[in-house]
């Protein structure tokens, strides 16, 4: 017997409905195989509203692709039409597209960047400077230093929610409040923070309570050159109402946790560099991306694959 589902012609769904279907199935679905469906599909999934948010989420399988990411990206951005409030990019990330994002979506309220090694300091302060809306930001796993945190901080002053993670280190002897003290001194409105596996001490933690009166989520798990005690526990209990300490359980954590051995040179792994970094050369190589690459900006995905 033919049940109700079996029959049902999904075209005649309210395109309102249809829309909300398409959206969140992610940007790589959709130009590669949603917007073939149909010419229906096709005009929905050329709405610049399909576009205000953008997941280029990477499931570890790029070197199975037969296309280009960035330029898949650089498409995704373009047919937002300056309507993009949300995009995450994951290990294809470069100085130029980040530029062309940021040249395309000034009103950009989210950006999440991880594992992108070929986004580097000046690419990040320069796209900084052309997004004065925007609201939370990821750096997960990137090569970036305070420099560009100085920067982001002074161009982006309705920041509220900043993640900056890197790989946790049990070397006690390398300490660095860098980091820390940009965050403190350019990003007041900070609501939320995490800096999981930071090399920051409590001078830098101290530096942050200061200079963020507003926060309320500080997230300092694997950040193991903070001692928690005495007036400056007692500090963070009274002010934070979600606080997570360095030794916490990452069982929530999303990303790699293991921590690296004491006794290993600082040239092993530098600042921003993990073993999950390590692990995506194969990328790199694979796709050829660099941070000074001149892309086709003008790549049209709408017949490229499928005509």
């Amino acid at each position: 017997m033919t049940t109700a589902a079996e029959t049902r012609n999904w075209l005649e769904l309210p395109l309102d409905v249809t829309a909300s279907i398409l959206s969140r199935i992610g940007a790589i679905e959709i130009l590669n195989s949603a917007q073939n469906v149909c010419s229906l599909w096709r005009n929905i999934c050329k709405d610049p509203l399909m576009w205000r948010s953008i997941d280029m989420h990477n499931l570890g399988d790029l070197w199975d692709m037969d296309y280009d990411l960035a330029k898949m990206c650089v498409h995704a951005v373009d047919r937002s039409c300056g309507h993009l409030l949300d995009i995450n990019v994951e290990y294809f990330g470069t100085d130029a597209l980040l530029l062309h994002i940021s040249e395309r979506s000034v009103h950009l309220k989210r950006l999440r960047i991880v594992s992108c090694h070929n986004i580097s300091d000046e690419g990040l302060s320069e796209a900084a400077l052309k997004l004065p809306f925007l609201e939370e930001l990821e750096i997960s796993y990137c090569s970036i230093s305070k420099d560009a945190l100085e920067t982001i901080g002074r161009s982006c002053p309705l920041l509220k929610s900043f993640k900056f993670n890197v790989q946790g280190c049990r070397r006690f002897h390398l300490e660095s409040d860098d980091e820390a003290l940009a965050i403190a001194q350019t990003m007041p409105e900070l609501r939320h923070l995490q800096l999981f596996g930071n090399k920051l001490t409590n001078d830098g933690l101290l530096a942050i309570l200061n200079g963020c009166p507003q926060l309320e989520y500080l997230d300092i798990r694997q950040c193991f050159n903070v001692s928690l005690g005495g007036n400056l526990e007692k500090r963070c209990v009274e002010r934070i109402k979600n606080l997570r300490r360095p030794n916490d359980s990452t069982h929530d954590y999303e990303f790699y946790t293991e921590v690296h051995d004491t006794g290993s040179s600082d040239e092993d792994y530098p600042s921003g560099i993990s073993d999950i970094d390590f692990m995506s050369d194969d990328y790199d190589d694979y796709f050829e991306f660099s941070g000074d690459s001149d892309y086709d900006f003008g790549y049209d995905y709408d017949g490229v694959l499928f005509d």
